[in-house]
């Protein structure tokens, strides 16, 4: 995998904003179903984790099974596969309207840069338990990238 951009750096946050941006409503996908809008939906959950209460924290025996078997896939250095199985918190089936997503996504981008890195050290995530700034910087990044080079920007 090429080395992720680092989102609480201004520049690599500039870039990735831009990419963001580069889509459409037209915009296709190189593989899977989802339309571009329940893309950009898709990749607002780990942010809507974070800051809302739309989603429940998992029991404690799932989240000893993400921990143990999930963590490592989503954190780690390897590259996500295509089409992978995705957790049911992110299965996004409705119609979603493109331009809110896009600006809902960028939204949450910039109150991440805008918080800090030392704001995330340590940071309890509900799946994997605390967290440090550059394995939340890789759970961001590397979850985005992959959803951007889905749809070919």
């Amino acid at each position: 995998m090429s080395a992720l951009p680092d989102l609480f750096d201004v520049e690599d946050l500039a870039r990735t904003i831009t990419r963001v941006q580069a889509l459409t409503p037209e915009s296709t996908p190189q593989w899977g179903r989802m339309t571009v809008a329940q893309m950009l939906a898709h990749c607002c959950v780990p942010y809507e984790m974070l800051y809302t209460t739309t989603h429940a924290r998992p029991n404690a025996l799932m989240r000893w099974v993400l921990r143990r078997f999930v963590k490592q896939g989503v954190i780690g250095p390897k590259p996500y596969p295509r089409s992978a199985p995705t957790a049911p918190a992110f299965r996004i089936a409705d119609a979603r309207e493109f331009g809110a997503e896009r600006e809902r996504l960028i939204a949450y981008l910039r109150r991440v840069a805008a918080e800090g890195r030392a704001a995330f050290e340590g940071r309890e995530s509900l799946s994997f338990g605390p967290l440090t700034a550059s394995e939340w910087n890789v759970l961001f990044a590397k979850h985005l990238d992959h959803h951007l080079r889905q749809f070919g920007v």
